[in-house]
């Protein structure tokens, strides 16, 4: 966070800088606020760059065998400019080379982590383990150190959903 801070300064000083610079071309015809009022629109503009560039710049951080399958997207009354063009808050991703597929009566089961990336002040991880009957398009979490499914958070799922089509979809090996 501490360099978010520093490039958001620097962008402020370049533009700010920038209006220095018009000031002299005009032979300072130009009023004086025009420097800190560019230097606010620089900073200004460095955050809506970066809120916009999280979800791409998180993504090359993950690994190749990591797919992304649902992505949320938010607005903020202090933001504006989201109602407008809703920017990316939360994405979840699940790990190709760590599925654990079975089949059990004819019917297939694919154990998954999935695992969920969070906007905030310090960027939040958190993951939890599944287990997907893809006959069923049922998931539930599964806890404890065993790995127990919990019954009681049971849920369906679509067919259409970009999950289900990860794990269930891939051709059975």
């Amino acid at each position: 966070m501490i360099w978010h801070l520093i490039a958001a300064l620097f962008a402020g000083l370049g533009t700010a800088g920038i209006g220095l610079l018009l000031r002299f071309i005009s032979a300072k015809r130009l009023p004086r606020w025009i420097v800190p009022a560019l230097g606010g629109l620089g900073m200004l503009g460095y955050q809506v760059y970066y809120e916009y560039s999280w979800l791409s710049f998180k993504q090359q951080q993950l690994p190749d065998s990591a797919e992304v399958v649902d992505v949320e997207y938010g607005s903020m009354l202090w933001r504006p400019w989201t109602y407008m063009y809703p920017m990316p808050v939360a994405f979840e991703v699940i790990d190709r080379d760590h599925l654990s597929a079975t089949e059990a009566d004819g019917e297939r089961m694919v154990e998954f982590f999935l695992y969920r990336f969070e906007k905030q002040v310090a960027d939040r991880v958190t993951h939890q383990a599944y287990l997907m009957h893809c006959d069923a398009r049922e998931w539930v979490p599964l806890v404890g150190n065993e790995r127990q499914p919990d019954a009681s958070a049971l849920h369906e799922i679509g067919a259409d959903t970009p999950l289900y089509q990860a794990l269930c979809e891939t051709p059975r090996a």
